[in-house]
């Protein structure tokens, strides 16, 4: 099954999906090569950053392995308590990128020969308005 992976840097963020098997068992704060993804990516080094699960769950880097786990929070996901000091114990997934991975983000740390701009055309295109319908 192919991952879908946000590729991001300051600007915009790029999206692809690829049968990456080279990034199963990596975790998050893992730097990989660009190599990895396919030829196009050619002297670009990534950082896995975070993702999400099948069941859309985040990967968080605080929790080892694969599994479930259920930690507890002060701020980020699902975060609607405004109150000061209120954690809120939320489930997880572990930091090892496996099979179960549906979407991987990921950050440009070095970047290679040719632009993403290059790479993703189709992407690159401004957003074009929608029309509106005619009053009477």
């Amino acid at each position: 099954m192919p991952f879908k992976i946000n590729i991001g840097n300051k600007e915009k963020t790029w999206k692809i999906e690829k049968d990456a098997g080279a990034l199963v068992g990596c975790s998050v704060g893992d730097k990989f090569k660009g190599e990895d993804l396919g030829k196009e990516f050619e002297g670009y080094e990534f950082e896995i950053r975070g993702g999400t699960d099948f069941a859309g769950l985040p990967l968080d880097k605080n929790a080892e392995g694969v599994g479930l786990k259920r930690i507890l929070l002060k701020k980020g996901w699902g975060m609607k308590d405004s109150r000061k000091g209120v954690r809120i114990r939320k489930t997880v997934r572990g930091k090892v990128i496996w099979e179960k991975v549906m979407q991987i983000n990921v950050a440009v740390v070095k970047y290679g020969a040719k632009k993403l701009e290059e790479i993703f055309p189709d992407q690159n295109k401004p957003k074009e308005k929608k029309k509106e319908p005619e009053k009477k």
